[in-house]
């Protein structure tokens, strides 16, 4: 077994483990392999593995990656800020988009999307703890925002996406996501069809399973460390 293959065989036992915890099934919670600043080569092996989502935040790195691996049935997860020049890459190269927080972004991308291709699944990112240096919407917002992207016919809301403050302390960790699931939940209320909600990453992801989590994001777990 490649090492990593032996990460991911590794992980997904943990999160079979948490899930185990909150009497929730495997498939509940997905698992996203951040690949930015990882080769094609790195991919391949994760691919041949069994993961198949893949998470990128930089977009031209993203699309040469994208082209090199045409080949295989990935879907690809774009996961950080969004210029407005950089959208029509994104909508025309990108099967979800976790990291739409301004209607500016949802229009282009909708503007951008294929009429031949399936509509884009994306998340809004909240920022439901005021932290200035991060991305994201407050929770108004957040309902402001989901209601335009309701009326895009070429994008998929299907729910929240969160990077909440760094903490040590699990309890300090579980009650911050705690909040995100709330906002989650009222927002399930208003458009029963969001079934995703993303957060957690290495430090963190045991917790946001926890606390409800659907999808989780590593990156140096899985790939070890960045160039």
């Amino acid at each position: 077994m490649s090492r990593i293959a032996s990460h991911l065989a590794d992980l997904q036992l943990q999160i079979v483990k948490t899930c185990a915890k909150r009497r929730i099934f495997k498939h509940n919670v997905q698992l996203i392999a951040v690949s930015k600043r990882h080769s094609a080569e790195s991919i391949k092996e994760a691919f041949a593995a069994g993961q198949r989502d893949f998470g990128e935040n930089q977009v031209q790195e993203a699309v040469d990656k994208i082209s090199a691996l045409s080949d295989l049935d990935i879907n690809w997860h774009m996961i950080g800020a969004i210029q407005s020049r950089k959208c029509k890459d994104i909508a025309q190269h990108f099967d979800w988009v976790q990291s739409v927080d301004r209607l500016k972004v949802a229009n282009k991308l909708n503007e951008h999307r294929s009429e031949n291709q399936a509509p884009l699944n994306v998340l809004i990112q909240v920022n439901l703890f005021g932290e200035e240096q991060k991305a994201g919407v407050d929770a108004e917002s957040c309902k402001q925002l989901a209601a335009a992207i309701m009326q895009l016919p070429k994008l998929r809301l299907r729910g929240l996406m969160a990077i909440p403050p760094k903490q040590t302390e699990p309890q300090a960790q579980l009650q911050q996501f705690e909040q995100i699931h709330q906002l989650y939940q009222e927002l399930q209320n208003l458009y029963p069809q969001i079934d995703t909600l993303s957060m957690g990453m290495s430090g963190d992801f045991e917790q946001a399973i926890l606390a409800g989590s659907t999808m989780i994001r590593l990156g140096t777990a899985i790939f070890g460390a960045r160039d």
